[in-house]
């Protein structure tokens, strides 16, 4: 465990070693010179999604390349992220990095890749927090009663998640682990098919989705948001307590951005992180950003780099605290 640790560390300091190089002189003036692919772990219409095509619209325009993704859906997000790893490190085929990379490190026994080895960082993106959600006829609406419900109907009630691995999944176990309920989890292939058989009636139980793709849902009335899952209340949802008001302690949220496959060249991964810094600083982007319910992240790549590292760190607890485990 020790070892683990110290590995994470060092990996997240040894991304120090990506300096944001002078853009400049020929290299700068060749890159992009054809479409860039952003590969997406997840189906069209989820929170990654929504993201990865409202910067690639950005960085599209700004680069002056089209920015085209591609949803590669599939072991809890795993086959888009060996994708990108085992393609050419030219720039030419990003990722949209997601807390199922931090999550996936410990959560199955067996990968082709170690993620903070293998990907490097490019910049971080949003932060957005989850939101416990149910469909209206439940009855239940409030957390506590929530519990009581589950407590008195044990493996009855569902846990929808998006897939194996996402924050989605991981934070309704670490709801179980700290409520001591029993939820049946039932994970689908992104976000929208989820939300989509929960708002039909075809599902029914609880999910804890990111904000972005369940936000409209929840203002139409088609979902009931019983709480958010980060420490203050978002002021997309005012009224919407926080789950740390019920469950003491407990603190969830999502967090997005952009990689490549290591040996990427630094010059590269600095043009890409310039334009993603300014995309967040742009307040066309800034507000969109904010109805979907996110905080923008910025920063260089050492500081994605050191933000993957210590989220992989957490949800390996929570991992081993809750014995959830994919083979």
């Amino acid at each position: 465990m020790l070892e683990r640790r110290k590995f994470l560390r060092m990996s997240a300091l040894g991304l120090a070693g990506l300096p944001l190089a002078r853009i400049d002189g020929a290299f700068a003036q060749s890159f992009p010179t054809k479409p860039v692919r952003w590969v997406v772990g997840y189906v069209p219409a989820g929170s990654t999604d929504i993201l990865a095509r409202l910067m690639g619209q950005y960085l599209s325009e700004k680069l002056h390349q089209q920015f085209v993704i591609e949803n590669k859906p599939g072991a809890g997000n795993n086959i888009g992220t060996e994708y990108v790893i085992n393609s050419p490190p030219d720039g030419y085929t990003v990722y949209l990095v997601n807390p199922a990379n931090g999550i996936n490190a410990s959560l199955y026994k067996k990968l082709n890749f170690n993620f903070v080895r293998d990907m490097a960082p490019v910049g971080g993106i949003m932060r957005v927090p989850n939101v416990m959600i149910v469909h209206p006829d439940m009855p239940v609406k409030t957390v506590a009663e929530f519990i009581t419900y589950a407590k008195a109907n044990p493996n009855k009630v569902n846990l929808i998640s998006s897939g194996n691995g996402t924050s989605v999944h991981l934070s309704g176990e670490l709801f179980m682990t700290m409520t001591g309920i029993k939820l049946t989890h039932v994970p689908y292939k992104g976000s929208n098919p989820a939300l989509t058989d929960m708002v039909s009636g075809q599902v029914h139980g609880v999910m804890f989705d990111n904000m972005p793709s369940c936000l409209q849902l929840v203002k139409a009335g088609k979902l009931r948001a019983l709480a958010v899952s980060t420490e203050k209340r978002s002021d997309q949802l005012p009224d919407v307590p926080t789950v740390g008001e019920t469950v003491k302690g407990y603190e969830a949220s999502a967090w997005f951005g952009m990689g490549v496959p290591a040996k990427t060249p630094p010059d590269v991964i600095a043009i890409l992180n310039k334009a993603i810094n300014e995309g967040l600083a742009d307040p066309k982007v800034k507000a969109r950003l904010t109805e979907l319910g996110g905080a923008p992240m910025g920063g260089t790549p050492a500081d994605f780099g050191m933000i993957i590292a210590s989220e992989t760190e957490k949800w390996r607890k929570v991992v081993e605290l809750s014995g959830a485990s994919v083979e």
